[in-house]
């Protein structure tokens, strides 16, 4: 795969100095030079593999944790069968111990089986984790409770997630790949299910792409930005990037930050994306073009457009939407739903 654009690092900052204001308000993937620089597991994982997983092991609360397993044949990308219905991994549960113990037999294979536990809650996991490891985003207003992944040489494919996300990498070195939100044309999604890690995925082979079979990948080649981050290095993902990202060593390790800056009684916007599809997209298109006035004039314009030559009284969804109001609205979407 040709190299993106280089990405915008910022250098000398520390967790008690992060411009997430201003990340935010600029809408743009940037690399934190060392921002975990100083977290015990970074330390131990510069010391060695076999230290950051004991250094793991310190912390292992035993509960049972889920995590994706592959045979050597998929080189490390959880991804589909030929025809996109199944996925060529196995979701497994097991102790994090046993995870780590694997791996560690299969440091030194030149293929080893794919081992990758995504998105695991550290407090619930690793109680105690956080203490020496964490850039204790509460402190900015940020409800983010922190998520680790950890596996040998796993290729997350390319997705987006709806929330901000501050990833740090702690053991390990990660290659990012990330397009802006534009580009979702370009990049050929696969199915809503099943899906490797939950989201939708690109289905271009990022190492040998068949421009053949998908020609407009090259146009989202040259909007790509890419960084390569080292032990204590952080990125920022802004909301609805797309990312695909690739451990490289035989043993890493990432805890990342969700959030997001809307309030919490507003609902995920996917569901209605799968109501739209429902509903909408297999209309005439002289209909479609109709509704698509409709959303542009009630959904996607300045949010206080449709309501405001009404009386506040009478604006009902039209006006700001409070907790009681998303209440409301769901009730009602529910009983439709069911009828």
């Amino acid at each position: 795969m040709a190299d993106g654009t280089a990405m915008r690092t910022l250098e000398n900052l520390s967790a008690d100095a992060l411009p997430l204001d201003a990340l935010m308000a600029d809408g743009q993937p940037v690399v934190l030079k060392g921002i975990a620089r100083d977290w015990g597991l970074v330390h131990a994982g510069l010391r060695s593999t076999h230290e950051a997983m004991d250094y793991l092991r310190g912390f292992d609360a035993g509960v049972p944790v889920q995590y994706s397993f592959g045979d050597p044949d998929i080189a490390g990308r959880p991804f589909y069968n030929e025809d996109f219905t199944q996925l060529n991994v196995e979701v497994r549960r097991g102790l994090l111990a046993q995870v780590l113990d694997e791996i560690a037999h299969h440091l030194e294979d030149a293929r080893p089986p794919t081992y990758y536990v995504a998105s695991l809650l550290v407090d619930r996991a690793l109680p105690g984790f956080a203490q020496d490891n964490d850039l204790r985003l509460a402190g900015y207003g940020i409800d983010a409770p922190p998520g680790i992944w950890i596996g040998n040489r796993v290729v997350a494919s390319c997705h987006f997630d709806a929330p901000d996300n501050l990833a740090c990498c702690a053991v390990g070195r990660r290659q990012f790949t990330l397009f802006p939100p534009e580009q979702i044309e370009n990049l050929y999604p696969g199915p809503f299910e099943p899906t490797p890690g939950g989201q939708v995925v690109s289905v271009v082979d990022f190492d040998h792409p068949d421009l053949e079979r998908y020609p407009r990948f090259g146009r989202a080649l040259a909007a790509a930005q890419t960084a390569l981050l080292e032990p204590g290095d952080a990125i920022f993902i802004p909301s609805m990037w797309w990312h695909h990202v690739r451990s490289l060593a035989p043993f890493n390790v990432l805890v990342n930050y969700w959030w997001r800056s809307s309030p919490a009684f507003l609902s995920s916007p996917l569901p209605a994306l799968h109501h739209a599809l429902w509903t909408l997209r297999d209309l005439p298109e002289r209909e479609k073009r109709a509704w698509a006035k409709v959303f542009a004039y009630y959904v996607f314009g300045p949010a206080g457009q449709a309501g405001e030559h009404l009386p506040a009284q009478a604006r009902d969804m039209l006006g700001p939407i409070d907790e009681t109001q998303a209440r409301r609205i769901r009730a009602m979407l529910i009983g439709r739903l069911n009828r």
